[in-house]
């Protein structure tokens, strides 16, 4: 497994250590041919991204690509704040990037009490005394999930089934019928080789991201080559390595609707 692009890595300006231009560096000298700056989505109490520095960051990307050669994806890690399948990246915000991340998260400001209660409190707190939520939150996870898939042009779900949990299956579905990527994620193991092979099942195409939050760790592909090992998937399901690169839904409704 040769990685061709990572696209979940962090800077400062949200909960990264290192600058898009490091990061961008560090891509580099992989050899790899992209990398994506996706810090965590405005919600985000503690991290989130702020509105006012998305100029700033837009002329950081421009040149790490220049000074590296690679490309430089400006993105967001946005946040799904509602059971109704809403996301922290409003329709104003669109133009701005050149790719769509989603993903749950804690300290997150949710769209209202009764979203916050459902998908992130009952899971969170399941996951903290080691057991899974009931099926009725399992439901209400699976639902919002789905929904913004359908809703919004979403490029890549991120660390699907981490202290949050849906139906794999169900949401794997939907990512296939919209065209959007289930990552494998490098910095923690959120589903097991057994999950990881019922989603392959329903004809969904993964990425391999490393999540990283340090210019060190940009580019790791550990965890994905010990689950993808134990699972059996075809790499071909896996669109970012070994020379290829993903066909992003989000690129195309850019060209369609902006």
């Amino acid at each position: 497994m040769i990685l061709t692009a990572d696209y979940h890595t962090h800077t400062p300006y949200s909960h990264g250590e290192n600058t898009v231009l490091e990061n961008a560096r560090a891509a580099k000298k992989l050899g790899l041919k992209q990398i994506a700056i996706t810090d965590h989505g405005f919600n985000h109490i503690l991290f989130g991204l702020k509105r006012k520095k998305l100029g700033e960051l837009r002329a950081e990307c421009i040149e790490a690509e220049k000074l590296t050669g690679i490309r430089v994806l400006m993105g967001m890690e946005s946040n799904l704040i509602s059971l109704n399948g809403d996301t922290d990246m409003k329709t104003a915000d669109l133009n701005f990037f050149d790719i769509y991340l989603c993903g749950i998260h804690e300290v997150v400001r949710y769209k209202s009490f009764s979203d916050m209660y459902n998908i992130m409190l009952k899971n969170y707190s399941a996951y903290k005394f080691g057991k899974k939520p009931s099926q009725k939150v399992i439901d209400y996870t699976t639902q919002a999930y789905v929904k913004a898939i359908r809703d919004n042009p979403i490029d890549i779900l991120t660390h699907i089934n981490y202290k949050c949990y849906c139906n794999l299956e169900e949401v794997a579905k939907c990512c296939a019928d919209y065209g959007t990527y289930i990552e494998i994620n490098t910095k923690k193991r959120h589903v097991s080789a057994e999950e990881l092979n019922l989603m392959a099942s329903t004809g969904v195409k993964f990425v391999v991201d490393s999540d990283a939050h340090s210019a060190d760790r940009v580019g790791d592909t550990k965890i994905a080559e010990q689950i993808v090992a134990e699972a059996g998937i075809p790499l071909e399901s896996i669109d970012n390595i070994d020379g290829r690169l993903p066909q992003f839904r989000f690129a195309e409704y850019k060209k369609k609707n902006l």
